[in-house]
């Protein structure tokens, strides 16, 4: 039986927030236009369109210059999502009342950055929208645990691979090198008189940490932090040039990005629950307000 959450679409599972995307770009027939009627992005609509056409293996629209049309395929699909739209907005309206008191208490652990920067808008959204659950944010290096029930949600970098865990990717972080506006760029490959801050010793094998050793071989380690936040007010206070996921230095007025030809390794970003949680309603309406606004 279909819930509103996911469809069987032949032999596969579809969630409904792809299907509502799908059915605004075949109706706005643009991303953009779609995008402003889903409260999305522009790059967002066309990462996921292209990650659902990727999953039921079909091209569902024509990219022409006056906007996107429905393949054959595509067309096809339309009618069946129509018919999914009507049952999903049917059972919508059914569960609105008892929607409107979902209640009760949800933790979630995720890194410092990604909580105070990604999660917390979100969060914050989904209060108003149910303001009789509580939601717990913990920023732990330390990896939670589903299966003792630690947190009810973990977001993290690394896949989980526990039997009794659900989870999927969320979404796929780029990284910068950054250095205080105005200071002096090094040049990839040296790096002499350049000074980093970077993730501590227990920290070294990751990814961006190699990166800027193999770049800037003859630079010196100023600073080190497991804290990408500390990270970045000491590089905007100019200790040192800092490697910094996106939707945190972006954000950082008197930081500028350093262009080393080369861009340093992004991360996915993967989020899951326990299966016994996976029928609980807050639980899915937090899941999807996350998997809706962030799902790349």
């Amino acid at each position: 039986m279909h819930d509103v959450h996911a469809f069987l679409f032949g032999s596969r599972i579809v969630e409904w927030s792809d299907l509502k995307l799908f059915l605004a770009i075949a109706r706005q027939g643009t991303l953009g236009a779609a995008a402003r009627s889903l409260g999305l992005t522009q790059p967002t609509m066309g990462r996921r369109l292209r990650a659902l056409e990727v999953s039921l293996g079909q091209t569902l629209f024509q990219r022409t210059a006056d906007g996107f049309v429905l393949t054959d395929e595509g067309t096809a699909v339309f009618a069946h999502a129509e018919r999914m739209e009507e049952e999903a907005l049917g059972l919508e309206r059914e569960l609105a009342g008892q929607s409107r008191q979902l209640s009760g208490f949800l933790r979630l652990s995720s890194s410092e950055w990604f909580g105070a920067h990604v999660l917390a808008p979100v969060l914050a959204e989904f209060s108003l929208r149910h303001p009789k659950i509580v939601v717990e944010l913990l920023t732990d290096s330390r990896l939670l645990s589903l299966s003792r029930r630690e947190a009810d949600v973990v977001v993290r970098i690394a896949p989980f691979t526990e039997p009794d865990v659900i989870s999927r990717k969320l979404l796929h972080i780029d990284y910068r090198l950054y250095t205080r506006r105005g200071a002096e760029h090094p040049k990839a490959g040296d790096g002499a008189g350049a000074r980093l801050v970077t993730m501590d010793e227990a920290f070294g094998g990751m990814p961006d940490v190699m990166w800027l050793a193999r770049l800037l071989p003859k630079a010196e380690i100023a600073m080190r932090s497991n804290n990408r936040d500390v990270q970045a007010t000491l590089c905007r206070n100019g200790a040192g040039l800092a490697v910094l996921p996106r939707p945190l230095g972006d954000l950082i007025a008197d930081i500028e990005p350093v262009d080393l030809g080369e861009a340093p390794p992004g991360r996915d970003t993967w989020i899951g629950y326990h299966r016994d949680m996976k029928r609980q309603a807050r639980l899915r309406a937090l899941l999807d307000l996350l998997i809706e606004r962030l799902a790349s």
